[in-house]
């Protein structure tokens, strides 16, 4: 795929999500196809998404102890074979590269995957003492998975860009508390500045990470009623560190061994970002990360040209002096109605109309993106008023998307329901479990969903994502597939 593209979405999000998903990655400028199956072009307004993004994370884990620091693209076989989880869980996915040049290497190359098998055993030379712990490091890389599935940009790629953290730890206690302070960190950041709620839970024991002695996630609901995993945060116990030797001497000089955690979060969340938000419209971004956050467009004749002009160009002076991103759209060849559409199509949050009234009167005509609504501002307020508009852009955005997150959140205590239910509806279906992985193969097979999340101490849903007198209590201490008591609630849903 290549060259520019009209203008306007011609695929309905409603009835054909897909291919609209993929209309509005391309026409927004976000991505293009790669000329090999399961890649993606990355290109600059996408590329700035996730820059913001990442600087959002990046502070957020320098503030809480993590330094950065980088590892190799490619692992030696045998350092990936020390623990056989990961060669399990990951071999049918691993890209290998078996020549440099013309000569055939001596030993095999994994094109990381993951980078637990590489990083934990530079860990294990670091660490030597409870004084050297915790040691908290991360990478933004890039990570290979040879899936055989449909290429969807930021959802479903071969090659996706992440950020991996690595910890060791010399307690127990200290591990957990290190996977539940990502898992808030990422569910913060889906909350606060994506504008989408999620739900938080552990995985059941048969989907997590390969070696891992608990997974934990946020989960983000979808308007067509799939969810996605937004990120992940790994309980990995002593099973790396007794693999890789990761021991260091305590306070009374006895050796002991570490434990270690990771955790990660992809430019999936971009995925979410747009399937949640955008429209038939095109874009829609929230005002943390729009590379724009107010495009000024001046309505002009030839009678008033330079006034407007000049009234457009202090304000969006002002504007960036006050640290707004500010876009004057000073383009005599294009009118005002292409640089709407224009403006729409690539999701910027706040619109100043600018005309000869607005110059007149000493006002800015404001319009906000999600649902075009209008206000006219005094122009002398116009700096304290677009703080204003951007956090109002950002409730609606928010608002909508918690709607349709308590609306499918639904409890269930019949398995036809089940089925029912999400076939119908999709979205979240929560019910009793007994644990045994056969009784989630029984609604997969039928309905292709499956246990995104099995909630932790607290429910999934934060209370004040329910409405009044909705609580969604269960009543039934039994499975809702096979009868036997019930050991946990599972949330079942289609996922991405």
């Amino acid at each position: 795929m290549s060259g520019e593209q009209e203008l306007g979405i011609t695929e309905s999000k409603e009835y054909n999500t897909g291919e609209w998903y993929a209309e509005v990655v391309q026409k927004a400028k976000l991505a293009d196809y790669a000329p090999m199956g399961g890649f993606i072009v990355t290109r600059p307004r996408g590329y700035e998404l996730w820059e913001r993004l990442q600087d959002h994370l990046d502070g957020w884990f320098k503030e809480t102890g993590v330094t950065n620091s980088y590892f190799p693209l490619f692992i030696p076989e045998s350092y990936l074979e020390q623990e056989k989880d990961i060669v399990e869980g990951f071999d049918p996915e691993v890209a290998w590269v078996t020549h440099g040049g013309h000569d055939e290497l001596e030993e095999r190359l994994a094109v990381r995957p993951t980078s637990e098998s590489i990083i934990t055993p530079f860990i294990s030379d670091w660490v030597r003492s409870h004084r050297d712990l915790p040691m908290r490091l991360n990478q933004w890389a890039s990570v290979v998975r040879w899936e055989a599935t449909e290429t969807k940009p930021f959802f479903r790629t071969k090659e996706f860009l992440w950020q991996e953290g690595h910890t060791a730890h010399a307690t127990n206690e200290g591990a957990w508390d290190e996977v539940m302070t990502r898992l808030d960190q990422y569910a913060k950041l889906y909350e606060d500045v994506l504008a989408i709620p999620v739900l938080r839970g552990s995985k059941p024991e048969h989907d997590k990470f390969p070696g891992a002695d608990t997974t934990t996630s946020v989960e983000a609901l979808m308007p067509d009623g799939k969810s996605v995993q937004g990120g992940t945060s790994h309980h990995l116990g002593q099973s790396f560190a007794e693999a890789y030797d990761v021991t260091f001497t305590d306070e009374d000089e006895d050796e002991q061994t570490a434990y270690t955690t990771s955790w990660g979060l992809s430019w999936r969340a971009l995925g979410a970002l747009i399937m949640t938000h955008s429209d038939d419209q095109g874009l829609v971004l929230p005002p943390a990360l729009a590379p724009e956050q107010v495009v000024i467009v001046p309505i002009y004749n030839d009678e008033n040209r330079e006034e407007v002009m000049q009234y457009s160009s202090e304000i969006a002076a002002e504007l960036q002096e006050a640290g707004v991103r500010v876009h004057l759209d000073d383009r005599d060849e294009r009118n005002p109605g292409f640089k709407f559409n224009e403006w729409e199509l690539n999701g910027v949050p706040v619109r100043f109309e600018i005309g000869g009234y607005e110059v007149e009167d000493e006002e800015v005509t404001v319009v906000h993106r999600p649902d075009g609504e209008e206000v006219v501002e005094d122009r002398a307020d116009i700096a304290d008023a677009v703080e204003e508009h951007l956090d109002a852009v950002f409730d609606k955005l928010y608002a909508a998307a918690e709607e349709n997150l308590v609306e499918n959140v639904r409890a269930v205590e019949d398995v036809n329901e089940i089925l029912g239910t999400i076939g119908q509806h999709g979205g979240y279906v929560k019910t009793p479990w007994c644990g045994d992985d056969a009784c989630e193969e029984a609604v997969k097979e039928k309905v292709h969903a499956e246990i995104v999340l099995v909630p932790m101490d607290d429910e999934a849903v934060p209370e004040a994502q329910l409405d009044d007198g909705e609580a969604l209590e269960l009543e039934s201490d039994e499975c809702t597939m096979c009868g036997e008591p019930a050991e946990e609630i599972a949330y079942f849903a289609k996922t991405y």
